[in-house]
């Protein structure tokens, strides 16, 4: 705390953590005091050695657990999305994994479940009306600076978890980060788009091939979108302000949120080259 940063622990619903630690199962009341009586901010609470353990029911006995403790202290649910989180976890935690682990990889999958960067991202289409201030969807953390993606696709990484309002939570190691990585986490114009007062989240809006267009609509009346390209080649990636929800007829304002810089005015559409496996990630205002 002495440094402005929150203090987060983990632990386990189960009996054993998937380090096969002690869990939690059966001490949920004695483990929230004493997370409260550390000074516990943030609880992240896995799923391993669950047996025959509800989902909904165990997770619902540790947020009493952490009501009674006398500290608000943000609670983490991560059972992989195997239950549908979405569905029932609104009213149990602040946040819920929809996924299994994310990998630092743009495409990869492993055997047991855990999958790259685009991997993740398809399967938060269509979840974003599960998502709002106090109740979030979590992709996962940030492979941001781990070093299996290069530049380019970290960017892409980071700009698709903020139009998808995802908790933002670095997990590379912020004391030895290069200054590109660290140029990248802290460009305050992007983590706004994540951090918007309306707490919506984006959602696709078009594909074509190895092209995608995703769009979040922001508290001020524009809009944050992103041209993604999932090839391996440069391409031009097109966004129609009717795809956004604005009127093709529209003249509208268009900055790009990497570059800071004002792009002018454009009419009906804007198009823009995307590197491979790039984004470009643009504000684009009435």
């Amino acid at each position: 705390h002495s440094k402005g940063l929150k203090f987060g622990l983990y632990s386990d619903a189960g009996t054993l953590t998937c380090q096969k630690r002690p869990g939690g199962r059966g001490y949920e009341f004695q483990d929230a005091r004493q997370y409260a009586a550390w000074g516990v901010d943030y609880l992240k609470y896995d799923w391993c050695s669950t047996t025959t353990q509800n989902q909904q029911a165990s997770y619902s006995i540790m947020r009493d657990a952490l009501l009674k403790s006398g500290r608000p202290i943000v609670f983490s649910i991560c059972e992989w999305g195997t239950s549908k989180p979405w569905t029932w976890a609104r009213d149990v935690g602040n946040l819920w994994r929809t996924t299994g682990d994310i990998q630092d990889c743009w495409d990869c999958k492993r055997d047991w479940g855990g999958m790259g960067f685009v991997h993740i991202l398809d399967l938060q289409d269509g979840l974003e009306s599960y998502a709002g201030p106090g109740h979030w969807n979590d992709p996962d953390m940030l492979e941001v600076g781990n070093g299996g993606m290069n530049a380019t696709e970290y960017r892409a990484h980071f700009s698709l978890w903020c139009i998808l309002a995802a908790p933002l939570m670095a997990g590379n190691d912020i004391r030895s980060m290069k200054p590109e990585i660290a140029e990248i986490l802290t460009n305050r114009e992007v983590v706004a788009v994540d951090q918007d007062a309306s707490g919506l989240q984006g959602r696709r809006v078009k594909r074509e091939g190895d092209s995608d267009v995703w769009a979040k609509q922001l508290s001020d009346g524009g809009r944050a979108v992103a041209l993604l390209n999932r090839g391996k080649a440069p391409a031009q990636v097109s966004v129609s302000w009717s795809d956004i929800g604005y009127p093709a007829h529209l003249s509208a304002s268009v900055r790009d949120l990497w570059a800071k810089k004002d792009l002018g005015t454009h009419a009906g559409s804007f198009s823009a080259n995307v590197p491979a496996h790039g984004v470009v990630l643009i504000k684009v205002e009435p």
